[in-house]
């Protein structure tokens, strides 16, 4: 459990929630709307130093306390109002003559001061006077302030046992357990939200009520050992103890809220179970109201760290982003390098494929024509053997027929030679000349061989 340093009270329909010198009160109107008042409370403390030494701390805490609650009573309860105008009372209109702009600060101190008159006549006085009334049956002094106390203690459960059965205390009890609830919720590190605050405990170690318990329980303590003869300096040393006695339980107080060990716990457990009567459990209403008036006057997301932790993400967010950017960024040029190189490398393998098989189906055509070259020069060959065959044979008749044949046949070749050229639509590689060159001068030997022959 981490403290939080925040306190509250319960108003009419409301909560009021104090942090340091801020405080905040949030009622919901009847109209179902919830106005929150905020304000600055200058302690005494920063102008009398001595108000920040223990004791004497828990001394003005207490009394600065009831000097807010009144405040935030009295703010809360104007919206209740009757609507119809009440005439101001003759005591009214006497205060307002007399301390004008300030009579109402005036009414308000005196009621003060009657409320405190009536606690200790209650709580101080009438306790003392029936433990006296027990002197007589019992001698010991030790018994007779623990018979003083436990009177004092059974009338305080009493009178919170009384006034719970009304029904605007009821309504300001569940309030107070939204208050309790809702700062439990923050000390225990969870986000304030009516989800969260709902399921937190209704008691808790700093509240009123175990303070005023353990007053009750200090007060014996002093009563056993300051021990006076004289009933009415009994009374008054009673009375002026009360500061002092409410400045050691502040101390307790404060050492509970921040400490878990068992010892604390367990002198803490009374006061617990009191709060079982002054507190009950709250609607969401209620919840909310209380979330509101904590949220104005405390960053419970910085006190949760919720802040820092988003802000460390949105961080580390943004840098991966900005990283998958500039890989994306650095990577999205050499992608285009990389396509326009497998590009060209496309485009040079097309080429040389276009190339190769150019090449090939020109040297197919050459192949087939000079193929078909070759045909007719060996049917010539052939041709010619026969004829030079049967000029052999045959007679000088036969011989003019041989020249004239020989005559056709060279006539017949260098007219195919050119038809050749004329029909060859794929230019002719230049080993291809060079071989059809050589058949040609081979050709042009044999003629002139056989012209020699004659």
């Amino acid at each position: 459990m981490k403290p939080s340093g925040v306190g509250g009270q319960a108003v009419i329909e409301g909560v009021m929630m104090k942090n340091k010198e801020q405080y905040a009160v949030a009622v919901r109107k009847p109209n179902n709307e919830i106005v929150v008042e905020k304000k600055t409370f200058i302690s005494a403390a920063e102008k009398y130093k001595l108000f920040k030494l223990p004791i004497f701390r828990g001394m003005l805490a207490f009394a600065e306390s009831m000097i807010i609650g009144t405040r935030t009573l009295t703010f809360s309860a104007s919206f209740f109002e009757e609507e119809e105008e009440v005439k101001p009372s003759k005591m009214d209109q006497a205060f307002s003559r007399i301390f004008k702009e300030k009579a109402e600060s005036v009414i308000m101190g005196i009621t003060f001061f009657i409320a405190i008159v009536l606690a200790v006549g209650i709580f101080i006085v009438l306790p003392a006077f029936a433990a006296n009334l027990l002197g007589d049956m019992i001698e010991s002094e030790t018994i007779i302030a623990i018979v003083e106390g436990i009177i004092r203690i059974l009338i305080f459960i009493a009178y919170i046992a009384a006034i719970s059965q009304m029904k605007d205390i009821k309504r300001m009890f569940m309030y107070h357990g939204a208050e309790h609830k809702t700062i439990n919720c923050l000390e225990q590190g969870f986000e304030l939200t009516i989800e969260n605050v709902r399921w937190q405990s209704k008691q808790h170690k700093r509240c009123g009520t175990s303070f005023m318990f353990i007053v009750m329980f200090v007060s014996i303590i002093f009563f056993i050992f300051i021990r006076v003869d004289q009933e009415w300096l009994r009374y008054l040393i009673r009375i002026l103890l009360i500061p002092i006695i409410a400045g050691v339980s502040y101390e307790f107080i404060r050492f509970a809220g921040k400490s878990d060990s068992k010892i604390v716990n367990v002198l803490s457990k009374p006061g617990m179970w009191l709060q079982g009567l002054t507190t009950r459990e709250p609607d969401d209403d209620m919840i909310e109201v209380a979330i509101q008036s904590v949220e104005a006057v405390f960053d419970w997301r910085k006190f949760l760290g919720i802040d820092s932790v988003s802000e460390d993400k949105d961080e580390t967010h943004n840098k991966k982003n900005s990283g998958k950017n500039h890989n994306q960024n650095n990577k999205t040029p050499n992608n285009k390098q990389n396509k326009n190189l497998s590009n060209n490398k496309q485009n040079k393998t097309v080429n040389s494929n276009i190339n190769k098989k150019q090449t090939e189906q020109s040297n197919n055509q050459n192949n087939s024509q000079n193929g078909g070259k070759l045909d007719k020069i060996e049917q010539i060959e052939v041709k010619s053997n026969k004829d030079n065959k049967k000029n052999i044979n045959t007679s000088n008749s036969s011989k003019k027929k041989a020249i004239s044949s020989d005559d056709a046949l060279k006539q017949s070749v260098e007219e195919t030679a050119v038809s050749m050229q004329k029909t060859s639509k794929v230019p002719v590689h230049p080993a291809f000349e060079e071989e059809e060159d050589e058949i040609l001068r081979a050709l042009d030997r044999y003629l002139v061989s056989k012209e020699e022959e004659k």
